[in-house]
């Protein structure tokens, strides 16, 4: 196998969990090693109810220092509300972007990436209400279930978290492996 690829996934109270949990689980089938970072908590409550022991909290991992080439955001409310508004999520993305990380969203999610300042200029999508928050972050909203600009990827909602997962795959891994896993998986294409 090749370099290993790490990821993480930001997770806060309210966060949507079918979009974290196939995104961790769709990267880890792929061989990418993927940490559950909660922003606040070690123990995070979805916007459903589940509620998960993550394998570090934020504060942990900027103690370390630690890059990875992925961040995801999932969507949920409140919790894309509380990315958006968390500093400590912003300065850690805003850094991981620096030192070269690509950066994904998925439904509301990508409204914290626009209050950050990632999306200005770039193409983005997110679940339908919330365009006029990335607009107002410079984004040229549009309306495909997931979009790839640059180091950036959207995508609109738990409909759509497995393509999106499957996207992340092909950007970290290769098109052989998404396609490989969307077959195992019986994902329709």
């Amino acid at each position: 196998m090749g370099v290993e690829r790490s990821a993480c996934v930001l997770v806060v109270d309210g966060f949507e969990e079918i979009e974290a949990v196939t995104v961790v689980d769709v990267l880890r089938r792929a061989g990418v090693q993927v940490s559950v970072l909660g922003v606040d908590h070690r123990t995070v409550t979805g916007s459903h109810g589940l509620t998960l022991k993550v394998d570090a909290s934020l504060g942990d991992v900027i103690d370390l220092d630690t890059t990875f080439n992925l961040v995801v955001l999932p969507g949920g409310m409140p919790g894309a509300s509380s990315l958006r508004d968390s500093e400590r999520a912003k300065g850690f993305v805003v850094a991981q972007r620096a030192r070269g990380a690509d950066i994904a969203a998925i439904c509301a999610g990508p409204i914290a990436l626009a209050a950050y300042g990632v999306l200005d200029g770039r193409r983005a999508t997110c679940f339908p209400g919330h365009e006029a928050a990335l607009e107002k972050g410079g984004a040229v909203v549009v309306g495909d279930d997931v979009v790839e600009d640059g180091d950036v990827v959207t995508s609109r909602g738990v409909g759509t978290a497995l393509a999106f997962a499957l996207a992340l795959v092909r950007r970290l891994v290769d098109e052989g492996t998404a396609n490989n896993l969307a077959d195992k998986m019986l994902v329709a294409r």
